[in-house]
């Protein structure tokens, strides 16, 4: 049985490994810029080596205004972030912006550290960073949503993460929708947002799954299909927009061709 659920929990975390696009990240997070300055951001599911999340807050770093950047994945395929030998050792990267000012996040100014222990956003380690973090930004396992959403609640921390739309159905989920502790961000439910692979993944995708369904090559790339969306509990303009409802309706004539008289009625509702 042991061995069973190891196989199966390695089955999942190959197939959580679904890399952010960077235009993704940027036409979401450009809605938040007031909310970062003077904060500190912790990407706590994101390898600094493929990471969007981590790139796009360093690049960003200055005009964000934040005070600092951390970012941990599990096991990190490379102790040493600027080399190419591999290793089974977590590491953290903490970015505190362009001390030299030469607009470029220099390997000097990014202090990469060993961690203990995997890495893992439950971790003693991880859970430490949280707790010094202002707000949460990454692409956390789609199969651990409930856990990390829950975690993120218990510590009151601020998010703008992604899940699978289906997540608003869990019952662990739909109670913080309902009280208003989470809510959907701005880029619309009916955008999909598509995904970096991994080689070895796309393979297997194209030999089992259907294209436009599960996968779409773009420009000759596989990019993975997700039916995914935004949660945050930091507001944005989006979400304050009145929408103005209204019906309108015919009273029609003895004959039934003519109206004879048509009302407008307005509603006007507010997110709450």
């Amino acid at each position: 049985m042991s061995k069973n659920r190891n196989l199966h929990a390695a089955k999942r975390a190959k197939n959580d490994e679904f890399y952010t696009q960077r235009q993704d990240i940027e036409a979401e997070l450009k809605h938040y810029k007031d909310h970062f300055k003077g904060k500190t951001v912790y990407c706590n599911c994101d390898d600094p080596n493929v990471s969007e999340f981590t790139r796009y807050f360093q690049r960003n770093f200055e005009r964000l205004g934040l005070k600092r950047l951390i970012s941990t994945c599990y096991k990190n395929q490379r102790a040493d972030l600027f080399s190419s030998h591999d290793s089974e050792t977590a590491i953290m990267l903490d970015y505190r912006g362009d001390l030299n000012r030469n607009r470029e996040a220099d390997p000097k100014e990014i202090e990469v550290t060993n961690l203990k222990g995997n890495g893992d956003f439950r971790s003693p380690e991880s859970i430490r960073l949280l707790k010094q973090s202002d707000i949460v930004v990454t692409n956390p396992p789609f199969s651990l949503f409930r856990e990390y959403v829950a975690q993120l609640i218990e510590y009151d921390k601020k998010f703008v993460v992604i899940g699978n739309k289906n997540v608003v159905t869990y019952k662990e989920i739909f109670p913080l929708i309902k009280n208003n502790k989470i809510w959907v961000g701005h880029t619309p439910m009916s955008k999909d947002l598509l995904f970096d692979v991994p080689e070895e993944i796309a393979e297997e995708m194209k030999a089992t799954k259907k294209e436009g369904s599960s996968y779409r090559i773009i420009d000759g790339v596989l990019k993975g299909r997700s039916q995914s969306i935004w949660f945050t509990n930091l507001d944005h303009k989006k979400r304050n927009q009145p929408l103005d409802l209204s019906f309108r309706y015919e009273s029609m004539g003895g004959g039934g061709t003519t109206p004879i008289t048509t009302t407008t009625m307005p509603l006007r509702w507010t997110r709450p």
